[in-house]
């Protein structure tokens, strides 16, 4: 493991990272899903794809990597792309992968083929539960009574700091459609059925935005590609 330091908007981020199959030329870089790090993305493909080389990262905020900030999914994407600078890596011939809010960044970011793995970015209706939720804790902050606010939030920040948090609800809710409509390159698209982070359907719904795209789903859930890892590295080349 290593650590690179990235300089953005004068403040330096030290994202942690680690490489494999250095020897190959052609690139993946792995970006996994909020709330995770890159030790998921690795025990997922780190056997997989040895004609590539592999950089797994920990985004930051997350694993090893800092943050001292709040930030936007561009944000992410500029302190990733200034990373991907730092190696030279042409990105007409780049690979990423990009798990839920991974794949949001990774879209931004433009290689020449993406993997998206249930990625986020399409709106979906929130459930009763979640929208009693956000009732209450703004009639709270109303009111000052923000530790009690802290108490309702999502098991996604409720170990986070502050600016992880409203980094949080700068992220969670956008709508990536034009993104993912924009996007040239090849995207090859895979979800878990049973998935109920990121449904089944807005996998359907990116697919049909992007016009280079191959959908395939798997009987699993949001973290289908760890039990499917094969599966999904057999159809790429």
């Amino acid at each position: 493991m290593a650590q690179k330091q990235i300089e953005y908007k004068n403040n330096f981020f030290n994202i942690n990272y680690e490489i494999l199959n250095q020897e190959q030329k052609d690139i993946m870089i792995f970006l996994h899903g909020w709330g995770s790090n890159k030790e998921i993305m690795k025990q997922a493909f780190g056997n997989y794809l040895q004609n590539y080389q592999h950089i797994y990262l920990d985004m930051p905020g997350f694993g090893k990597s800092n943050n001292e900030i709040v930030l936007t999914t561009q944000d992410y994407a500029n302190i990733i792309k200034e990373f991907i600078s730092k190696f030279k890596i042409d990105n007409s011939k780049l690979t990423i992968f990009g798990h839920s809010f991974g794949g949001k960044v990774a879209t931004l970011i433009s290689p020449k083929k993406l993997v998206l793995l249930s990625t986020a970015g399409i709106v979906e209706e929130k459930s009763a539960k979640t929208l009693l939720t956000i009732r209450m804790a703004k009639i709270f902050n109303r009111f000052g009574l923000g530790k009690v606010t802290k108490l309702l939030r999502s098991k996604d920040v409720e170990q986070m700091n502050e600016n992880m948090y409203e980094t949080f609800k700068n992220v969670v809710d956008e709508d990536f459609s034009e993104n993912f409509k924009k996007y040239n390159g090849e995207a090859l698209i895979f979800w878990g059925n049973k998935d109920i982070a990121t449904t089944l359907n807005s996998g359907k719904m990116i697919h049909s935005l992007m016009k280079n795209s191959k959908f395939k789903s798997f009987d699993s859930d949001h973290y289908f590609f760890i039990k499917f890892a094969k599966d999904i590295t057999d159809g790429i080349s």
